[in-house]
């Protein structure tokens, strides 16, 4: 497994994950990033550039060309090994993994040369520093790449992955439900999807922002509003399954296979996390940065 060190951070970073191919939450995450005044080498992605929506080929490109931080999720692993299937971890013969078909032909038939070299060159991890936190950018779990990690795993489950991490904070992706859970003094983070809704009845997506403190470091969750029509009306275009282009428009996931009883029973209730922030306390035992 690769794992790539990016060393300390000073300034904020912006965490975002699961692009799925979505142009349009691209260019609104560019524009939050702007707005917020922080530097492409400060901008984190955590796996899965291509998915359910149609601008495989584009989102791809637009990652490279801004030398965004990246890693492998389970469908970039899949296409650089030349997979026949996504690798998503979807139960065999669930709607989902029907679903997936289409759209990972989609992606493997539309990326060129370049964008699987862009790929094939992603670690699988990162780790980096940030006021005096460690940090771990992992795509499922620690060592299972499509790993479904919801925000109702018990804190026992939380413990023993962030034992195998070695750090102070995870920062996954793949679930695509953005939370951020305190277990002790260390942090499990998932900034939720940026090309999908967040099964809220909402379309907004979601990214994060890490901001170092004085004495440590604090989470701030963000929701993004982006062009839900065009992107909508791309995955139709290319006869690609048409439940995720209703889920860009209504917010509602068009299954709902990979979720917890209790992610289950929120489905369409508007997430309030926008703004909400969370604040990690610097270990006494670390030495501030």
């Amino acid at each position: 497994m690769k794992i790539a060190d990016l060393g300390p951070f000073t300034q904020p970073l912006l965490i975002c994950g699961g692009a799925y191919g979505n142009l349009q939450a691209l260019e609104a995450l560019a524009g939050l990033q702007s707005t917020l005044g922080i530097a492409d080498v400060c901008v984190i992605h955590s796996g899965d550039a291509v998915a359910y929506c149609a601008d495989t080929e584009a989102s791809v490109q637009f990652l490279a060309a801004r030398r965004w931080h990246a890693i492998k999720g389970n469908v970039e692993e899949q296409i650089v090994l030349g997979g026949a299937d996504c690798g998503c971890g979807y139960e065999q013969g669930s709607a989902c993994d029907a679903a997936s078909v289409r759209w990972y032909a989609h992606a493997v038939a539309t990326l060129s040369s370049a964008s699987r070299e862009w790929m094939a060159a992603l670690p699988a991890q990162l780790t980096f520093s940030i006021g005096g936190i460690s940090a771990r950018v992992l795509h499922g779990s620690v060592q299972q790449t499509n790993r479904f990690k919801f925000d109702s795993l018990s804190d026992a489950g939380f413990e023993q992955e962030l034992d195998k991490a070695g750090v102070d904070l995870v920062i996954a992706g793949h679930a695509g439900i953005p939370f951020t859970g305190a277990i002790g003094n260390r942090c499990w983070h998932n900034s939720g999807a940026l090309g999908m809704p967040a099964n809220d009845g909402t379309n907004r997506v979601w990214a994060s922002v890490l901001q170092p403190e004085p004495d440590g470091l604090s989470i701030t969750h963000h929701a993004i509003t982006f062009d839900a029509s065009t992107a909508a009306t791309r995955i139709r275009t290319h006869g690609l399954p048409y439940g995720y282009a209703d889920s860009l428009e209504s917010g509602l996931w068009p299954s709902l296979d990979v979720l917890p009883d209790h992610e289950r029973s929120t489905t369409g209730q508007a997430l309030q996390l926008d703004g909400q922030t969370v604040y990690m306390a610097r270990r006494s035992s670390k030495a501030a940065e």
